[in-house]
């Protein structure tokens, strides 16, 4: 690629991931945020394909890349640090769910795994679809290691849209902070790098008046700065985070995810993500995730 790309087409973004965890709605999702996008293309063509949008001064390229080509992904990372090195902004964006979700998702679509035997008596039995999602997972481990991760286990299509979009116009210089609240009765998010279990802290839950509300809710924020174990609690998680970033920023990391926990996802949770992005936010970009709450809101 000619000197004149690296100034003219600025970003690929590189969806990859399991197949099932939603991978074509994230690539729609950038579609329609103006990306030229191209899905299951084979790593041997991935810089041909970016040449050619460059000369059609194409500025954002978005590729969905897994292991339909699973011959040609050791060229993948190769590729993008080609790509890099010629100026062009590379944005890995790795779609996980939890192996149960996957079975149910396969099961509920009858779709056949990409990695199944077509030899096999029977390639929808559970037992050949779980083989087939961990070999994937063997498969993908190095990309895994070098992407964004969104774990898309409980999200609704709405949420990973809008999760993807967040990704995206993000700037991508510095490290980027996700926080990201949850309930542990929903599972511990796989895109999490640390999890903060505050289930201890005094519960607003359990006053009517508060129930209805949120950590995001004047009433339920009010009650909580009332509560000395939860500004302790505060405090630690910010004294941690604000020793070892530096650490993550050295290794070149893009994103950082930080989840919190309580048990439903709606009061303490989302309130502790909320303070810590208002006191991280001086620091660089950070994207605030609320998984439950989320979920709510695009049902609503």
């Amino acid at each position: 690629m000619s000197s004149t790309a690296s100034t003219t087409l600025r970003e690929l973004v590189l969806i990859t991931g399991i197949s099932g965890s939603g991978k074509s709605v994230a690539l729609h999702a950038l579609e329609d945020a103006g990306y030229f996008c191209v899905d299951n293309l084979p790593a041997e063509l991935l810089e041909p394909c970016v040449q050619l949008e460059h000369e059609k001064f194409t500025p954002r390229v978005a590729i969905a890349a897994d292991v339909r080509a699973a011959q040609s992904l050791p060229l993948l990372k190769p590729a993008l640090a080609r790509l890099r090195d010629q100026g062009v902004t590379v944005r890995p964006i790795f779609l996980d769910a939890s192996t149960d979700t996957l079975v149910r998702r396969f099961s509920e679509t009858r779709r056949r795994h990409p990695l199944s035997d077509p030899q096999a008596a029977d390639p929808t039995a559970q037992r050949a679809l779980i083989e087939a999602i961990e070999l994937e997972r063997e498969l993908l481990a190095e990309l895994r290691e070098t992407s964004t991760i969104i774990d898309t286990s409980e999200l609704r299509p709405a949420q990973l849209r809008q999760w993807t979009r967040q990704i995206v116009q993000a700037p991508a210089a510095a490290l980027t902070l996700v926080f990201e609240s949850f309930a542990f009765k929903r599972g511990v998010p796989l895109d999490a790098d640390y999890v903060f279990d505050v289930r201890m802290l005094p519960n607003p839950y359990y006053d009517p008046e508060l129930r209805p509300h949120t950590g995001r809710d004047a009433p339920v924020i009010a009650y909580l700065r009332q509560q000395p174990e939860v500004d302790e609690m505060l405090a630690q998680i910010e004294a941690f985070l604000r020793r070892w970033l530096p650490a993550f920023e050295q290794d070149q990391r893009a994103y950082l995810t930080v989840a919190v926990g309580c048990t439903g996802g709606q009061h303490r949770s989302v309130y502790l993500v909320e303070q810590l992005a208002q006191r991280f936010r001086a620091r660089g970009s950070t994207l605030i995730r609320h998984r439950e709450l989320d979920a709510r809101d695009a049902t609503s």
